[in-house]
């Protein structure tokens, strides 16, 4: 399988991962948007419904109210409505004589302020704040400037002259001082006899004479209206009913809404409801006012947040049958409204997302799969290609010998055919031992190696092994530094293989080695392991390489060194034997500085 079949699979498998994804978020969207619907529908169902229960509560209330009151006021009806006109006509009167108090004050004001500007033609009104911050402080008086402005004008006959104009002002900027304590008009005059000075009149207008003027006006009004509607109720109790019905409701909204809402009745008839329509949660209720949005109840349930309308909360009008003013809004929120919803939907979210896992791990886990077979595939091929090279040239050896047998002259010649033979033994045994180490890969993988467990001196294998490799090891001119310092070196093992562990460790040395090779065998022990280390001088390994040398069929790349033989399987069987045997291994290698393997086994203790 080549990279674009690999590259499309994955696409297709990750396009229909997300279909499903879509898919899964589309439906959860839609049913958790269907639950929040009907949700909203009962909410809305039930407060609606306590409002007009909220509005025929206040009803009853205000009729029982209004029958006491109205056996009270028909005793005083008409007493009080003749104090009423009695008062509003003392009222008006009161309220003229002050008027014409204050028409008089005015005038008495506007001559004073006359007499002033006859007299002192240069006079410059100054404001208060003015005053109090530069006039009264003698370190900012000195910043205090005049400036006199002429203007031309004309007179009724067209007459040119000239009008002179004067103004104040500070040309040093000072905070501004608290106001006069009183209302004060205060001249600024600058004569060329007396110098600089300031007149003080009397207020312009009489504060307190203003107000009393308003109150009784407004008093007046009040008691106008009294007058009126105890009238309108006497009107209407001898009248129909249409009337006396449209008096009510006007009183009715009248009263303030906090004194026409009960809360704990509100408060009991919505958990009422809520229950009823199968509505467990706590929650928040607050009343209002729908144009200042000021609060007149709160209500929070475990002292958890309130309802505001700016919220997204449930609201409704209450008294919704009021004429005008300013109307009373119910606004109710549920803090846990939607883990509710998610809980309710608990069974589908966990089926959707262990869906999902399951299929984000199968196709994982399929993609793996697919990349580790063709990455196997691609070993296994160069496996492949290696072995038939491996093979080849031992058996073309053989037969280019057997062939050279054949020939009369050489038949004679015993020293040449001693050779022939002897390279026709070496070859066989070469050819034998590659099909000895792909049997026994095989083996490893089915399980059918048999490992006997007997007693080893590892310090005796060791010194063995390099005697069978005496002539290897003279070829490429090995160096062995031997450092076998275990006093106790027997473990359990089978000889066979433990001699092929060291074997194919020593021959890795030697083929990964360019120069001369230095191996150096350690062996030391503890109470309860033996230790087995082979070093080498060696190209060594980088770390990637590090991580696969146990895989099956990998080799490691020698650059332009063509002349390394092997199967890649060398390692593998040696990491395989040494688990096998209860034992550990470890490697630390470096680039150009060589490789050490570690090698840990039991020790064999004799009872």
């Amino acid at each position: 399988m080549n990279r674009k079949s690999i590259s499309l699979i994955i696409g297709l498998m990750a396009i229909a991962l997300l279909g499903v994804m879509a898919m899964q978020y589309y439906f959860i969207r839609q049913s958790y948007q269907l639950k929040s619907q009907l949700f909203d529908e009962s909410v809305m169902a039930a407060i609606n419904t306590v409002a007009l229960k909220a509005e025929k509560d206040e009803a009853l209330r205000f009729l029982n109210e209004r029958e006491v009151q109205e056996k009270q006021l028909r005793q005083v009806q008409e007493k009080h409505q003749k104090r009423r006109t009695d008062q509003q006509e003392e009222s008006f009167e009161k309220a003229q004589r002050m008027r014409m108090k204050r028409q008089k004050l005015s005038s008495e004001f506007r001559a004073l302020e006359q007499q002033i500007k006859r007299r002192y033609q240069g006079a410059v009104l100054l404001d208060n704040d003015f005053y109090e911050t530069y006039m009264k402080d003698p370190a900012l008086r000195s910043h205090v400037r005049l400036e006199v402005t002429i203007q031309q004008a004309y007179d009724e006959l067209g007459r040119i002259y000239q009008e002179q104009e004067m103004g104040i002002y500070a040309d040093r900027k000072a905070p501004v001082m608290k106001k006069a304590k009183d209302d004060s008009v205060r001249y600024f005059v600058s004569d060329p006899i007396r110098g600089e000075f300031i007149i003080s009149l009397p207020p312009r207008v009489d504060v307190r004479l203003e107000e009393e003027i308003r109150r009784l006006e407004q008093e007046a009004k009040v008691k106008m209206a009294a007058v009126y509607m105890d009238s309108v109720k006497a009107n209407s109790s001898e009248g129909g009913s249409a009337l006396q019905d449209l008096t009510v409701e006007f009183e009715r909204s009248k009263k303030s809404i906090k004194d026409r809402i009960d809360p704990e009745f509100l408060e009991s008839e919505l958990t009422k409801e809520f229950r009823n329509r199968q509505i467990g949660l706590d929650f928040n209720y607050t009343v209002s006012l729908s144009k200042t949005d000021s609060v007149i109840y709160r209500f929070a349930a475990n002292g958890g947040p309130s309802a505001n309308p700016s919220d997204e909360a449930y609201t409704t009008v209450l008294f919704p049958s009021d004429m005008g003013g300013d109307r009373a809004v119910l606004s109710v929120l549920f803090p846990a409204r939607s883990t509710l919803l998610m809980g309710n939907m608990k069974v589908m979210l966990i089926s959707s997302i262990t869906l999902l896992l399951v299929m984000i791990l199968i196709f994982a886990y399929t993609i793996l799969s697919i990349l580790k077979q063709k990455k196997l595939s691609a070993m296994k091929n160069d496996f492949m290609n290696n072995m038939t090279h491996e093979f080849k040239t031992p058996v073309a050896t053989i037969m280019i010998a057997s062939e050279s047998l054949k020939d009369p002259e050489i038949s004679h010649d015993r020293a040449r055919v001693n050779r022939l033979a002897s390279i026709i033994y070496d070859e066989n045994v070469r050819l034998g031992n590659h099909i000895e180490r792909v049997l026994n890969i095989a083996r490893l993988e089915k399980g059918d190696v048999k490992i006997d467990s007997d007693p080893i001196d590892i310090n005796d294998l060791i010194s063995t092994v390099t005697d069978s490799m005496a002539l290897q090891l003279q070829k490429s001119n090995v160096q062995i530094d031997y450092r076998l310092e275990a006093k106790d070196s027997v473990v359990l093992g089978d000889e066979l293989h433990l001699s092929n562990v060291v074997f194919n460790l020593l021959d890795n040395a030697i083929k990964y080695t360019e120069s001369a090779p230095v191996i150096q065998i350690c062996t030391r022990s503890t109470e309860k392991n033996l230790y087995l280390s082979i070093k080498d001088n060696g190209m060594g390994m980088n770390k990637a390489q590090l991580s696969r040398i146990f895989d099956q069929f990998y080799r490691i790349p020698t650059g332009n060194i063509h002349d390394i033989k092997g199967f890649g399987l060398g390692l593998s069987y040696v990491y395989d034997i040494v688990k096998r045997l209860g034992g550990t291994i470890k490697v630390k290698s470096e680039l150009s500085k060589g490789t050490e393997f570690d090698i840990t086994f039991p020790l064999y203790k004799m009872h």
